[in-house]
Order: C-alpha cells, then structure tokens, then sequence
C-alpha cells in the first residue's frame, strides 16, 4: 500500500472546498483526514460534503490531532503568520496559502519557526508544480528563443462589487498586489532564476475599498536589462496571460496561472512560424500536494524552498513601498 501523507485543513474557504481539497484527495501520496473551523456545524457541513472524516470546531483541536501530519491553511492572510507558526509548533508539516506572509520579515520569522521544529513550510503557488513550467524553463535554458529581452504578464478579475470579501480588508492583508500579483512576480523569478535589482509601481488605492489597491502596474528589474512588465487587479476583466520575449522568438501562455480545462497549452513563435505546444494534462494541485508529500515521506528536496516564498515576500514589499511612495524601490 502506498504510503499516504495524512492533512488537516484550518479553515473552509472556497480556494480549499473547490481545489485544494479535491487536488489532495485525487493525488498519489496524500489523503485529507480532518478539517477545522471555529464554527463546528460549518466543520461538519464541510467535511460531510467532501468526505472528509472528521471535523473540529476549533483549529487548536485540530493542530492537537496527533495523527495529523500537516495542515493547509486557506485563511485571511493576516493570519497566516499566527496559525503557521502554531502549526510548526505543534509539529505539523505547513502548505500555507500565497502569499506566504505580510512582509519579509514575517516571512522569515515562519521559516525560522519551521526551521527549529524540523517540519516543512510551503507556499500554495500552484500553478508552478504543473509540468508545463518545466517545458518552459527547458524552452528558455536551450534558448529556443533566443537571448530573453523581457517577460510580461497580468493577473486580474472583477469581484469590486462584493465590499465583504475578505480582500478588501486592508488590516487583512488585502489588495491586488498580495493577492493576484504575487503570481508574475513569482514566475518571473522562476523563469528567469535571478532576483530583481529594482522596482516600480504605480497602483489605484480605492476608497470603496478600504484603500487597498484594486489594480496596480509595475516594472520588475532584473540584471542583465531584463525587466517583468506586469499589471493586477481586482476590479477589472479577468485574464492571467504570460509572454516571455526573445531576440529570436515569443512564447505566449494564454492562461498562465489559472487554468481552465485543457487550457496548459501555450504557443512558440520562431522564426520557423507560430505553433501549439502541447502540454500533458494533470492538476496542479495535485502535484503540488504530491511534491511535498514526496519530501515529507521520501525525504526528497522540497521543489521551491522556504527561503524562495521569503524572498518572494522581499519583493511584494518593495512593490507595495513603491506604490505607496510612487518612487523607484532599490532592492
């Protein structure tokens, strides 16, 4: 029998009942067995609708569940600080939703905390264990386009008309930046493999939204003049596309960072023309939650590092600086 890694989930927000937990319960090496909230009927409800065996009224009762190896934690980002230092503490295993904190220096303080218990802490990035990022990092290594001369990309949606929503809070952590642009940042780096010299922002603050910032745009400098143009927002039409320009080609990805179903592939353009490149399908949450179960389990590297989600952090903080202060943020 495979061995399985065995989750608690803290919270019922809707990014876990609708993907996170159906990725975990799909995969090779994980099963969800127990989930949190503060409300016990609202545990219940969930756990009954997705099969899940128990259900705790409190997140402390979960973390005491010794047979829990780790815990997802879905909540407001504010919080992620607080329950995934408990979780370290407790012992727990951490995939922790993006972004990883509020700041670099939270986000340190998180790894040093899983650091000292021995467990692993790991942002909710997704879209990045999906194999096509492994075909496009091949495609830029080989130089099938040449020398990169720049990356754009965008991640927006339109949900300005529900004032409730936890991402117009702004003592919550909310705005576009940590919710949305989080995604090009991190792709950029990853694609690129470098860290940004610079940044700047500029970024609408809405008042009907308790001025956080509902779309911002900004230019990532990387060294070598190679820089991430990119936009995010949450009060515009939705779209998530990424386009890395060559000296000698493009590649496009049309749906980047959310997919719709069959939606992985992308498109090379050479000077051969322009072709679909094909992508194998496969749910990225699931091989998210395989990833760090193999690393739990098999002691195999963790894909992306702690220190990467705080280096990540590093740079959403110059960017929010930088918009605050509509100046150029040397990193």
């Amino acid at each position: 029998m495979t061995q399985k890694l065995r989750w608690g989930i803290l919270g019922c927000a809707s990014i876990a009942k609708r993907s996170v937990i159906p990725g975990l319960q799909q995969s090779r090496f994980n099963e969800v067995v127990a989930i949190a909230s503060r409300d016990q009927a609202k545990a219940e409800e969930t756990a009954e609708e997705l099969k899940i065996p128990t259900a705790y009224g409190s997140y402390e009762s979960l973390l005491e569940d010794s047979s829990i190896d780790a815990v997802y934690i879905p909540l407001p980002n504010h919080l992620h600080k607080e329950w995934s230092i408990r979780a370290a503490k407790a012992g727990k295993h951490i995939l922790c939703e993006k972004p990883l904190a509020l700041t670099e220096a939270e986000a340190a303080e998180m790894a040093d905390a899983a650091a000292t218990a021995g467990v692993i802490l790991a942002e909710a990035f997704m879209y990045r264990y999906h194999p096509r990022y492994d075909v496009l990092k091949e495609m830029i290594d080989s130089r099938a386009i040449g020398e990169i001369r720049g990356i754009r990309s965008a991640f927006t949606f339109n949900s300005s008309a529900n004032h409730g929503n936890v991402r117009f809070r702004k003592d919550w952590g909310g705005g576009s930046i940590y919710d949305v642009g989080c995604y090009p940042i991190n792709a950029a780096r990853i694609l690129l493999d470098k860290e940004p010299e610079a940044v700047t922002v500029q970024a609408f603050f809405s008042p009907e939204h308790d001025h956080v910032d509902m779309m911002a745009s900004g230019l990532i400098e990387f060294d070598g003049n190679v820089s991430l143009t990119f936009d995010c927002g949450m009060w515009a039409a939705n779209r998530n596309p990424l386009e890395i320009v060559g000296t000698d080609g493009l590649i496009e990805v049309p749906y980047a960072y959310s997919l719709p179903e069959n939606g992985a592939n992308f498109f090379l353009t050479t000077g051969d023309g322009r072709k679909e490149i094909e992508v194998p399908h496969a749910n990225a949450y699931s091989e998210q939650g395989d990833r760090i179960a193999e690393a739990v389990l098999y002691g195999k590297s963790l894909r992306y590092s702690t220190e990467d989600a705080v280096r990540n952090m590093r740079v959403i903080d110059a960017c929010l600086q930088s918009a605050h202060e509509r100046t150029r943020i040397v990193l």
